[in-house]
Order: structure tokens, then C-alpha cells, then sequence
């Protein structure tokens, strides 16, 4: 079959925790989308941690940051990213990379994704621009009250 002629849909899932949500995330989704039919922004929901944000308001930034674009969905869920993959029918993980730690953890995480459901990973290494931020960072920005506003999309900002 040529890839012309292929008719399955390419799913991919982008998960985090989006507390907030910021430039570099959506810098991610936006050079993954030619790479996928449908993009999943999908935030885990984990009951033992405590997020800065509640999770409406959290579902409601990336549904304002990603309106533009009719590709990406933007939803909740529970439980292991693997076994959401294959509710959605998604065949790959989308994340990206800031620096070498991100890709130790990040690789381990995928390599448990595939042994469990065959779910590929496709990593992305963020922009230069972006590699510095982290929404750990900007939460603490945010906690003593500092501009944000050059490291969150507009949605985010006050």
C-alpha cells in the first residue's frame, strides 16, 4: 500500500499535567500537527498531587491556546498514557525534550509505553527559546507574583 493510499488515521497523544500549560507546549504541538492527523492534549489526572491550578481551568487553557487549530483535542484522564492510547486509538506519545534529564526520564517512560500497548514515542527537542522553561518554573514565577507573560500562551496570561 503507498502512503498515499493509507486510510488510518496518525493519533498522537500529548500528555502532561499543563499546570500551566506554556509556550514551549504549545510550541511541541504546533510542530508536531504535520507530523499526525489529530493531536490529544491530555492532561493526567493523579489524585496524590497537588497542582496550582485546578484542572477545569487548566482544560480551559489549552482549549483557548489550541482553538485555532481543529486537529487538537484537548481533554482529561486517568490512569496509565499507555492505556489511553489505545481508547483513542492513538499509536504515538508526542513529548518533548528541554535538556539531557528531560530524555532519561523521558526515554524510560517510553520504553514502558511500548512494552505495555506498542505505543511509539516521538520526541521533539524544544526550541532553543523555549528550553529554559518549565511550568515548575513558571509556577514559581507565578507564586511571587512575577511577569509570566513572555512564557505562557495568551490564554494563560492575566
Amino acid at each position: 500500500m503507498s502512503i498515499s493510499a493509507r486510510t488510518e488515521n496518525r493519533i498522537a497523544v500529548f500528555p502532561g499535567s499543563f499546570d500551566p500549560v506554556t509556550i514551549g507546549h504549545v510550541s511541541i504541538v504546533e510542530r508536531a500537527l504535520p507530523l499526525f492527523d489529530r493531536i490529544v492534549v491530555a492532561i493526567g489526572v493523579n489524585n496524590s498531587k497537588h497542582y496550582m491550578f485546578p484542572l477545569e481551568q487548566r482544560l480551559e487553557w489549552l482549549r483557548r491556546s489550541f482553538q485555532a487549530f481543529p486537529n487538537v483535542e484537548t481533554i482529561s484522564f486517568e490512569g496509565l498514557t499507555a492505556d489511553l492510547c489505545m481508547k483513542l486509538g492513538a499509536q504515538y506519545v508526542v513529548r518533548g525534550l528541554r535538556n539531557s534529564t528531560d530524555h532519561g526520564v523521558e526515554r524510560s517512560i517510553a520504553l514502558m509505553n511500548h512494552a505495555l500497548r506498542g505505543v511509539e514515542t516521538i520526541f521533539l527537542p524544544a526550541l532553543p527559546e523555549h528550553a529554559h522553561i518549565s511550568s515548575t518554573i513558571v509556577r514559581e514565577l507565578m507564586a511571587n507574583k512575577a511577569d509570566v507573560s513572555a512564557f505562557v500562551p495568551a490564554a494563560v496570561r492575566p
